[in-house]
């Protein structure tokens, strides 16, 4: 698990919000000095305060633990298949059609960037 990383998300989040340290804290019930230890990446935390604290700040879990999960060719794979379950086959081509053009203008940007 990458505390520190996690800890900067919780950081960067909490100032969104203009809160202090001891406003977030009182919110999810717990003390300022724990925050202040979990967003410096010194203490670990319990799930019910990771959820607790992803709620408060309106963001989700995995966008904290971004830099902590590591995703295979696999996973992204099974990521794109649950997105795309249920979905009609119009739908199902409007999505490709919207990756085919989101890697285009990728490709473009660097060639013009070499």
């Amino acid at each position: 698990m990458n505390y520190d990383s996690l800890g900067k998300r919780l950081r960067q989040e909490r100032r969104k919000m203009h809160w202090t340290q001891e406003k977030l804290a009182e919110r999810v019930d717990v003390s300022d000095a724990y925050i202040g230890q979990i967003e410096r990446g010194e203490r670990s935390l319990s799930l019910d305060t990771l959820i607790r604290l992803a709620n408060e700040l309106g963001v989700t879990v995995d966008y904290l633990l971004h830099d902590s999960i590591e995703i295979t060719e696999d996973q992204f794979v099974n990521q794109l298949r649950q997105i795309m379950m249920n979905r009609s086959p119009k739908e199902k081509q409007m999505a490709l059609d919207m990756i085919k053009l989101m890697f285009t203008h990728l490709d473009d940007l660097s060639r013009t960037e070499e």
